[in-house]
C-alpha cells in the first residue's frame, strides 16, 4: 500500500512539475507577445525535458524514502534543514535541500537527499527547542542541532515528539 502511494506521489510529482514548466514558458512566451506560438513551443519543450528529470529526481528520493518506512509506520511531516556550519557549500537551485528531516510515527529520521544519515526511536530520544534550533539527543548522546528552514517546523517536530511521550 505505501509503496503504490509512493508511485502515486511520484507521477503526480512528475505531472505537476512538466505542466508548470510548460505553462510558464508560455506564459512568459505569449504574455509578452514578442514571439510566435511556435518560437513559444521550442523554449517550452527543453523546459518541459528539464521539468520532467528534475520530477523524476524527486519522485525517485520520495521512492527511496518510502522504501524505509516499517509497516504501520507514518510519516507525520518532512523538514528542510539548513547546513549546520557555515563554510558548506548550498546545493545548486535545481538539486533542492540537502538535508531533510523526518517525523514518522514511530521516530525521527535525517537524510541527505536519498542517504538516511541516523533514524532513531521515539522513547530513546530527548527533543530540545532552542530558541529557533531544534536539539536531538539519543540515549544521552547529541544526535544532532538543526536550523529548521520552514517557520514553525521547531514548534511542529517539539509538538510531534510531545504527542509520543519524549521529554
Amino acid at each position: 500500500m505505501d509503496e503504490d502511494n509512493a508511485v502515486i506521489r511520484r507521477t503526480r510529482t512528475v505531472r505537476v512539475t512538466v505542466s508548470a514548466g510548460i505553462t510558464g514558458a508560455t506564459v512568459i512566451g505569449l504574455g509578452a507577445g514578442v514571439l510566435p506560438w511556435w518560437q513559444v513551443l521550442a523554449l517550452a519543450l527543453p523546459a518541459t525535458g528539464l521539468a520532467g528529470w528534475t520530477g523524476s529526481r524527486i519522485g525517485r528520493i520520495d521512492g527511496i524514502r518510502a522504501a524505509r518506512l516499517e509497516p504501520g509506520e507514518r510519516v507525520i511531516g518532512t523538514y528542510a534543514v539548513r547546513p549546520p556550519y557555515t563554510e558548506h557549500t548550498p546545493p545548486s537551485p535545481h538539486e533542492g535541500p540537502q538535508y531533510h528531516l523526518r517525523v514518522t510515527s514511530r521516530g525521527v529520521e535525517m537524510w541527505e537527499r536519498a542517504e538516511l544519515l541516523w533514524k532513531h526511536p521515539w522513547p530513546e530520544l530527548r527533543v530540545i527547542v532552542d530558541s529557533y534550533r531544534l536539539r536531538i539527543h539519543h540515549l544521552g548522546q547529541e544526535a544532532g542541532t538543526m536550523l529548521l528552514e520552514q517557520p514553525g517546523a521547531v514548534a511542529e517536530v517539539r509538538l510531534a515528539a510531545q504527542r509520543h511521550g519524549v521529554a
